[in-house]
């Protein structure tokens, strides 16, 4: 179905009345040419695998709004991947209204999806960093960056006897890129992080 699937898990703080961990999954489409296709990369032997490898690109920060929560139990359709990834999550599975209107026009069932409140629906709405009781709703933020992904296959030139140039995968390029989530949190208790950002 063309689906990314991004998992974080938040170490909580036991002395301001959090659990052990917060789990928050993240949903969004996966574009063509986005990352190298597995086929590719089976063939493509890594040398020195135990290496630290450092990204040859870097992509641009991308700020989502995650407008629209996910209900686990019939996340299976979307991706078979949402049950194992995002099992600690149940209650916390984000992705954006752009994305499932794409995915509505392949046939997925919409019934999985459920909008969340917007500003234009609560106009005291703000972000968590600037709310004061911990107990009112907010848009909370989260970062996170991959470090090294595979982001496309690098060609190299040959020359046959007859002088012919011909190019062949020789390699993958590595990216680095950032992302910043923002989405609708019933308490700001779910989002303290976003007070030392």
């Amino acid at each position: 179905q063309e689906v990314k699937i991004f998992r974080a898990l938040i170490l909580g703080e036991l002395e301001r009345g959090q659990s052990q961990f917060q789990a928050l999954c993240f949903v969004t489409r996966l574009h063509r040419n986005e990352i190298i296709p597995s086929e590719s990369m089976a063939k493509l032997r890594q040398k020195n695998p135990r290496t630290v490898r450092q990204a040859e690109e870097v992509r641009g920060l991308e700020h989502l709004s995650m407008d629209v929560a996910v209900n686990f139990s019939k996340g299976a359709q979307l991706s078979s991947h949402i049950h194992n990834v995002c099992a600690e999550a149940k209650e916390a599975i984000y992705t954006r209204e752009d994305d499932v209107k794409f995915w509505l026009e392949k046939g997925v069932d919409g019934s999985m999806f459920e909008v969340l409140p917007q500003t234009s629906d609560l106009p005291d709405l703000q972000r968590c960093k600037l709310c004061t009781d911990r107990w009112k709703p907010c848009i909370c933020s989260y970062s996170l960056s991959i470090e090294w992904y595979p982001c496309m296959l690098k060609y190299c030139k040959s020359r046959d006897a007859g002088g012919k140039v011909s190019s062949y995968k020789c390699g993958i390029r590595s990216c680095q890129k950032g992302y910043t989530f923002d989405y609708y949190v019933p308490q700001k208790q779910l989002c303290l992080w976003d007070e030392e950002t």
